[in-house]
């Protein structure tokens, strides 16, 4: 298995971005405070939901 710095780097980049939100969010768990965690974090949440997609479909191409 080759390692990808692609998904290593955009993974790291999208828990530096939410690294306060997600403090937030393992202290002080509430619906709200996840609803506007995802608004004000659009791109990197969609990154953090597809990032199993994107694993896999880059172990196929590689």
């Amino acid at each position: 298995m080759k390692l990808n710095y692609y998904l290593i780097i955009l993974f790291s980049l999208v828990l530096i971005d939410l690294s306060t939100e997600l403090r937030i969010l393992f202290d002080h768990f509430t619906f709200s405070s996840l609803y506007f965690a995802i608004g004000k974090h659009p791109l990197a949440f969609f990154v953090l939901f597809s990032y199993p997609y994107l694993y896999k479909y880059l172990l196929m191409i590689l």
